[in-house]
């Protein structure tokens, strides 16, 4: 294996709101994990990310010096070896799997590389953000360099603005805490990039931008104050209004069998569901003051606890 395992992410709040600037809060999520390796023996899905590394490579060779240059011939070498990015990470289920894997090549090979027992200052942390934007932009066409960044410091990061990041510490789980924010398995692989064309073309009208001000953003931002103050109850008043909005206005990204799902969410208030990443497919977030209710109420699916309050 060469060098250590990086971790999946969740975007806990920010997806689609902080490409135009509202607040995000990202965590790394240690269930799953992903590090380069050489196989004697090499999978079927060996051999293919072994192929998708050579393009990468070849990518990498074209990147903007001044951003960030690497030792190429290292790391072809490597990939003519059968050097793969051996993962548990599910892939189009908006918790990382291209960020991890971006992150283990820019450990493995960037020259003069900020290493993470450094003093991170806010210049260092969007350093390596537009760094990270940049190669990962190879996977979604366009990226913002969050999920590769989490992956890489593998702490919360908590985005204010664009050009305002910072790591921050996030309240203590409670183990026995009945209030818990959960995944849900939709079955289905999400794809990244329509999903950005789709709230680009959006962004086009003059309503739509005014919702994402007024209401989307609104709502994101209090529910990332809320989560780092440990404001539970004000935190799930917020979800609530933030999953509304998404189910008015952001319906194409969410898979049509959880339409009624997610309405019935907000009906009974056994939980909230939002977005997990660009959405599409993938993981659901949902959010609950009763993970039993939850449960019960979603006994058709598969529930991974993430963090319990």
């Amino acid at each position: 294996m060469k060098g250590p395992l990086f971790y999946s992410k969740i975007l806990l709040f920010g997806e689609y709101g902080i490409i135009k600037d509202s607040k995000g809060l990202s965590i790394p999520y240690n269930f799953y994990n992903g590090a380069l390796k050489v196989s004697e023996h090499p999978s079927e899905e060996a051999i293919q990310s072994n192929q998708s590394l050579k393009r990468f490579a070849d990518y990498l060779e074209n990147i903007n010096p001044e951003l960030v240059t690497f030792d190429i011939a290292a790391l072809k070498n490597d990939v003519e070896e059968g050097m793969y990015f051996d993962s548990s990470i599910p892939q189009g289920y908006g918790v990382g799997s291209s960020g991890a894997l971006v992150a283990a090549i820019y450990y493995n090979y960037a020259k003069d590389k900020i290493t993470v027992l450094e003093n991170l200052t806010r210049e260092k942390l969007l350093q390596l953000k537009s760094i990270f934007s940049e190669m990962e932009s190879f996977f979604h066409g366009k990226s913002s360099g969050l999920d590769p960044l989490n992956s890489y410091l593998s702490i919360p990061i908590l985005i204010n603005s664009k050009d305002n990041i910072e790591a921050t510490g996030i309240p203590s789980q409670k183990p026995d805490g009945k209030g818990a924010v959960f995944l849900l398995d939709s079955g289905i692989v999400g794809e990244t990039a329509p999903m950005i064309s789709i709230f680009m073309e959006n962004m086009k009208q003059e309503g739509f931008r005014s919702m994402l001000k007024d209401q989307f953003i609104k709502h994101t931002d209090a529910c990332v104050d809320d989560f780092l103050k440990g404001d539970v109850k004000s935190l799930f008043q917020n979800t609530k209004q933030l999953s509304k909005v998404v189910l008015s206005h952001f319906k194409p990204m969410i898979p049509k069998q959880f339409h009624e799902l997610w309405k019935k969410g907000l009906e009974t208030n056994d939980y909230y569901l939002k977005l997990c990443g660009s959405g599409g497919g993938g993981y659901i977030l949902g959010f609950t003051e009763d993970i039993e209710k939850a449960k019960s109420a979603l006994s058709d699916y598969k529930l991974e606890v993430v963090y319990n309050f």
